[in-house]
């Protein structure tokens, strides 16, 4: 079983998708870079646990 994800992360993770789909890769690092540059503040553990969420949903549209 994985983790269950707050209502906070899938609303950023939604948010960015909504947004910004088509710059959103199946890569973990890319997405990381991403994450970091569109959201504010946050630590590092929230910009990879929403940069793993992003990337988790662009493998599951494809």
């Amino acid at each position: 079983m994985g983790r269950i994800k707050t209502t906070f992360i899938k609303r950023k993770t939604k948010g960015l998708w909504n947004l910004h789909r088509e710059k959103i890769t199946d890569d973990f690092e890319q997405n990381k870079k991403f994450t970091s540059a569109y959201t504010s503040g946050g630590s590092k553990k929230l910009r990879n646990v929403i940069a793993g969420y992003l990337t988790r949903l662009k493998k599951q549209e494809e």
